[in-house]
């Protein structure tokens, strides 16, 4: 399959999707974990403060991956 049918049909699947949210959950809940994991490794937190700290550290994260952009861009 080429690239451009890979396209097509990654479109044509999204045009066919009625609940994007539920359709992406299942990913954004993994990232989410990847970050629980880090701040609390040995599960000793309580569950809301561990979401917390992870929402925290996934923020930290981004602003990490936006600075490298702009950094990136100011090279060019």
């Amino acid at each position: 399959m080429s690239s451009i049918d890979k396209r097509i049909a990654a479109l044509t699947s999204w045009s066919r999707t009625h609940d994007r949210k539920k359709r992406t959950q299942p990913a954004r809940d993994a990232f989410l974990a990847r970050f629980e994991r880090e701040v609390d490794p040995d599960g000793q937190l309580d569950p809301a403060e561990r979401r917390q700290r992870a929402e925290h550290a996934k923020r930290a994260y981004m602003l990490r991956l936006a600075k490298r952009s702009a950094q990136a861009r100011q090279k060019q």
